[in-house]
């Protein structure tokens, strides 16, 4: 039988006071990626992004920093290494009608271990919810290219402490482990009736730029030469006819750029295109910027030039860069406006970076070809100028200190009245740190990428120049002159100067040198692992 209880509040009771009886502080539980957080599910994200609190590892919150993932701000994080009682802290941090986010790498439930957690949210009688996250035992071996359709499979992951392991006698099985657990989980596995010569595969580092997978067998990880060295690293040792893979199936270990370290110059443009194609071709990125912008030593050009802006004193404004956006919205901003005082201009852009940028600040030029990256390539696309048809000749061009001519005359020969502005001015950037730069040197990095002359010039006065070992790559004709011109032997140039096409090439050379690695019998190396090291003379 049940009974139904009315809860009332006092005749008395104000708002607040309600509020406070049916609102309770929240926790929820999210799940991470592997090693990355491009793994998180959107309701991953959505319950990130709308806590007051995170509680989680220094490790965790530095791969949701590197990713731009939107979380409370560092004064309300909180690590667990730091909480002598971390399930009493956050009924506290919770209580006062708050949410606390917990980031718990792998899934909560299989790998967080937080059963005594959620007991103590419940008994606080806290709102929970547990955000499922991707396990790191069918993450690494869907990077391994491991396969299991129509088989039962068992999955098995090992907290640290275990000292035995429970493994079927037969069957495909995944077993994730800690490296010093690999002789263990072996010894295991015969006393369940395997057989030591049973083919494994084991994968190291897995979801990392340093993951690698290789075949053994169960008597080789019991005895001396088992290629598992005793440690805390994990590993993903498969069993039975999964371990097997089909041709081809290598896919993440086997991406032209596998664990190449790119380093990425930067200018103040935008550069996400090129680094998020450079990390799907495997490689990891290290970006150095090489120019500061600062605005024109005497402001009083740009001042007039907005004045007239403002006042409709122009037919066109073309911006040529990024940078040149920036400035004048800055400008316009310190007038106490915005976006709409270009209103009836018409607005022309070079670049693709150029376009996105001008669409964040709310406008869509009117003439912006893709095709065309160059402000000589825009001068040949514009419109000659018609005294019928517009009202002004007048074209403003904010730029940096230096000229660019070929647009300016491209103009004047369609009749256009050019006003050249400087806008901003780029300075060399400060000196990377020196671990960096000795790299640089030394020839850690595989492969550093060109995206302009001036990144090749400003890298090369603030950092040294790169390596002869180090692959350079180059975004067009103009950027690997600049390359000879400094010493730099270019062995890659872009099919097209787009930051994409940049990255493609680069995969594409890197897959041409692999093959003919190979056909010339030789072992498949990065260029910083094939680099001459100097010998100590006695």
């Amino acid at each position: 039988m049940s009974q139904r209880v009315d809860v009332e509040a006092p005749d008395n009771a104000g708002p607040d006071d309600v509020a406070g009886r049916l609102c309770h502080g929240r926790v929820v539980f999210v799940g991470s990626g592997l090693s990355s957080a491009d793994q998180l599910t959107r309701a991953g994200l959505r319950a990130l992004s709308s806590a007051t609190m995170l509680v989680t590892t220094p490790e965790l919150r530095e791969m949701l920093d590197e990713a731009g993932v939107e979380v409370p701000d560092k004064d309300a994080t909180r690590f667990v290494g730091d909480l002598p009682d971390v399930a009493r802290f956050v009924v506290e941090a919770a209580g006062d009608d708050q949410s606390v986010a917990r980031f718990v790498r792998g899934d909560p439930l299989l790998e967080g271990n937080i059963a005594d957690e959620v007991s103590a949210y419940i008994d606080a009688d806290l709102m929970l919810d547990i955000v499922p996250g991707v396990p790191s035992l069918t993450s690494v071996t869907t990077l391994a290219g491991v396969s299991f359709p129509g088989q039962s499979v068992q999955l098995i992951s090992l907290p640290y402490r275990a000292k035995t392991a429970e493994i079927p006698a037969a069957g495909s099985l995944a077993v994730g482990c800690y490296s010093s657990q690999a002789a263990m989980v072996a010894r295991a596995a015969v006393e369940a009736g395997r057989t030591p010569d049973e083919d494994v595969l084991i994968t190291f580092h897995g979801g990392t730029l340093r993951q690698h997978s290789e075949m053994s067998t169960i008597g080789t990880l019991m005895g001396k030469k088992s290629p598992i060295e005793p440690g805390d690293d994990r590993v993903s040792i498969v069993f039975g006819k999964a371990s097997h893979r089909p041709g081809g199936m290598n896919w993440y270990e086997s991406k032209p750029l596998f664990g190449w370290q790119v380093l990425v110059p930067l200018t103040r443009d935008r550069n996400e295109e090129l680094i998020e194609r450079l990390s799907l071709h495997g490689a990891h990125c290290t970006e150095v910027p090489t120019i500061d912008v600062e605005p024109p030593r005497n402001a009083a050009q740009l001042d007039r030039a907005i004045r007239g802006l403002v006042d409709g004193h122009y037919q066109w404004v073309i911006f040529t860069s990024v940078n040149a956006v920036r400035a004048v919205a800055a400008k316009v901003a310190e007038y106490g406006l915005d976006a709409r005082s270009l209103s009836g201009l018409q607005i022309a852009a070079v670049g693709d970076g150029t376009r996105e940028y001008l669409s964040t600040w709310g406008l869509i030029p009117d003439l912006a070809p893709t095709d065309v990256h160059t402000v000589a390539g825009l001068a040949a696309e514009f419109p000659a100028y018609d005294d019928i048809v517009d009202p002004m000749n007048s074209v403003l061009v904010p730029r940096a200190e230096i000229a660019t001519e070929p647009l300016s005359e491209g103009l004047a020969e369609l009749g256009w009245e050019v006003d050249d502005v400087t806008a901003y001015r780029t300075v060399r950037a400060s000196p990377p740190p020196a671990p960096i730069r000795e790299a640089i040197k030394s020839g850690d990095f595989d492969a550093v990428v060109f995206t302009s002359s001036t990144t090749v010039r400003n890298l090369i006065g603030i950092a040294g120049k790169p390596h002869a070992a180090t692959t350079v790559a180059a975004i067009g004709p103009a950027t690997a002159v600049t390359c000879e011109e400094h010493g730099l032997d270019v062995a890659v140039i872009s099919d097209a100067p787009g930051q994409i096409e940049l990255a493609d090439s680069l995969a594409y050379g890197a897959r041409r040198r692999a093959k003919a690695l190979v056909e010339a019998g030789k072992p498949v190396k990065r260029p910083s692992q094939r680099r001459r090291r100097r010998t100590n003379k006695s």
